[in-house]
């Protein structure tokens, strides 16, 4: 252990999710008290067994319950130093096949979930000589993958409204960054994988696109996230940090 994180508390909406429990992981292991704020104490990542942070029941598009939550912290620890906005879901369609009800369900969860929880935790990240907001865009927030237009749509607005908070709270000495992971292993990638395609192969050619032959884990994200999150990384805000294996810095090759 480091202690990069030393007594410091933190929320993780999403922390219950495989990479905001890597989060929660790393930032326990660091020192810090961590509150994971999620649906379910169980999460997309099933189970409860290596469930790291005390669990805070949160629906983050509901402001009701992010109040609460914030007041819950507010309550037992005095003080919030880090948010984490892992909170997020995916919608695997085009513009045409997608309904309105899940363009705003997922802009809901994705967007709206950020500004509230950001937004109710400002009062007391001010107090903060530590204060650092790390939101999770994309890598599909600067291009796109096929069948992704929504999602692909909250990541950019995500990525803008990063950018402006650390504008307009940066003299507050709140820094604001976003993580753009591509390819991590976490049950969301699963799922984008084709239908009727082996889940090995499939694997292996998510791998072989990268530059570095292979795709990124959520202990590869917990470890960007809490540099952020540190006081290493002081003079960082404002920034998109692309988490990709180099995918993004290349034109796709044809394969012969």
């Amino acid at each position: 252990m480091t202690s990069m994180l030393e007594d410091r508390v933190a929320v993780v909406t999403g922390g219950r999710g495989g990479a905001g429990r890597a989060v929660c992981r790393r930032f326990i292991y660091e020192g810090a008290v961590v509150y994971a704020a999620d649906l379910t104490d169980a999460g997309s990542a099933g189970g409860q067994d290596d469930a790291p942070g005390t669990f805070l029941r949160l629906d983050v598009t509901d402001e009701d319950e992010v109040v609460a939550a914030i007041s819950t912290i507010e309550a037992e620890q005095g003080r919030l130093d880090i948010v984490v906005n892992a909170a997020g879901i995916e919608i695997e369609k085009t513009v045409a096949e997608t309904t309105l009800a899940e363009w705003n369900r997922i802009f809901a969860i994705n967007v709206t979930g950020t500004f509230l929880t950001c937004k109710h935790a400002l009062p007391l990240l001010r107090r903060s000589e530590h204060a650092s907001i790390i939101n999770f865009g994309s890598y599909d927030g600067y291009i796109a993958d096929p069948k992704l237009a929504a999602y692909c749509a909250t990541k950019g607005a995500v990525h803008a409204l990063t950018k402006a908070m650390a504008v307009d709270h940066g003299p507050e000495g709140i820094r604001v960054n976003a993580i753009c992971p591509g390819y991590i292993d976490t049950p969301m990638l699963e799922q984008f994988y084709p239908e009727g395609v082996d889940p090995v192969e499939a694997r292996a050619e998510a791998e072989r696109v990268h530059p570095l032959r292979t795709i990124g884990t959520p202990t590869d994200m917990a470890n960007l996230v809490n540099w952020l999150a540190s006081d290493e990384a002081r003079y960082a805000s404002g920034q998109l940090w692309v988490l990709d294996g180099g995918l993004s810095a290349q034109i796709q090759q044809m394969r012969f």
